[in-house]
């Protein structure tokens, strides 16, 4: 008989590092800002991590996509321009967000049309492969990969020890625990900023204020990070909230990018418009408008002038110019604007 994915995925775990012992055999996982507690024989909110008889069992050994990808695509404008990163994927979120590109992996276990079947792999054997198609970076995505951050680190130890640059593309629900965990062994840290209202968090699985927390501790930790709104039509698109948003990331700092996407309809929300490259245009200029120095209008490339490119904040110079996910030219040195001298923010080398 041929098992479920569950039954398949419950194999493929081991005892995981972010968590608490409780009593009556109840434990505490640090791995999201949900902080599950999970009596034994339950699972967490992303319904893969789980207890087993007092031990939080978290997935180990698999991946569920790999891809080569320009790094621009995950995306980051300001790490290793033109560098190829080898991409993989796992399965669970402890969102579950109605637009989910990724919903296939994502919603694996909570979603029963999702879901596919696990790779069995090593950390050697991944890293091999990325060796092979000559990638610079790798990086943990396709799924929130804060909830599978044990197994990330077990590939990017092995990433790190062949000179690999290792990455998160993640939703930013993050704990200090889980930063501090993966510190060591990730360096570029891509978060969504979903919205700017708790009410529109709720509807997606999460809280805002977690979410906010988790890019000021990002960046704290010296993390190079870069953050993406998905302007949705009718849910996260008027100026007052995209201008909340430009003000938060830059009290973090004005040097964070900020990519701003266009929504597409895609599995349970099609009940709103696509995002027309005006809007994108529009939320780009509000960035600038607040004081933020690198704003990107993404995936509608030529339809959005030259916000896809990168400037100097002080001479204005183009420093890398794009189309999509091509790099065009590149006038930085030694992260610095070839005119003017200006640093410009970024994981150069």
């Amino acid at each position: 008989m041929q098992s479920t994915l569950g039954e398949q995925l419950r194999k493929r775990t081991r005892e995981g590092a972010l968590y608490e012992k409780l009593p009556q055999g109840k434990i505490r996982c640090f791995a999201c800002g949900h902080r599950c507690v999970i009596p034994p024989g339950r699972e967490g909110i992303c319904r893969v991590r789980f207890n087993e008889n007092g031990i939080l069992h978290v997935p180990w050994g698999y991946v569920d996509g790999l891809q080569l990808d320009p790094i621009e695509k995950k995306p980051f404008f300001h790490a290793l321009p033109g560098a190829m990163t080898f991409s993989f994927g796992m399965l669970g979120c402890d969102f579950h967000c109605g637009y989910c590109q990724n919903w296939v992996t994502s919603q694996a276990l909570r979603d029963p049309v999702a879901g596919t079947p696990p790779l069995s792999i090593s950390p050697k054997e991944f890293v091999d492969l990325a060796a092979r198609y000559e990638a610079r970076a790798v990086t943990s995505t396709y799924n929130e990969p804060l909830i599978t951050s044990e197994w990330a680190v077990a590939i990017f130890k092995e990433a790190k020890a062949r000179g690999l640059v290792c990455s998160f593309v993640s939703n930013g629900n993050a704990t200090p625990e889980a930063l501090d965990y993966i510190r060591p062994w990730v360096d570029l840290y891509k978060i969504d900023l979903k919205s700017f209202k708790d009410s529109a968090y709720r509807l997606l699985g999460g809280v805002l204020q977690h979410v906010l927390d988790g890019i000021k501790v990002v960046h704290e930790k010296k993390f190079w990070l870069e953050v993406v709104t998905l302007i949705v039509p009718d849910f996260n698109d008027t100026s007052e909230e995209l201008r909340d948003m430009a003000r938060f990331i830059k009290s973090v700092s004005p040097d964070i990018p900020w990519h701003v996407t266009a929504f597409h309809k895609n599995y349970r929300m099609t009940d709103h418009n696509n995002t027309t490259a005006r809007k994108l245009v529009q939320a780009a200029e509000i960035g600038y408008e607040e004081g933020l120095h690198y704003v990107y209008a993404g995936n509608l490339s030529g339809e959005v002038g030259d916000y896809e490119d990168t400037r100097c904040p002080s001479c204005q110079k183009v420093l890398i110019e794009r189309s999509g996910y091509e790099i065009l030219s590149n006038k930085i040195r030694n992260g610095a604007c070839y005119h003017c001298k200006t640093p410009i923010a970024g994981y150069w080398e």
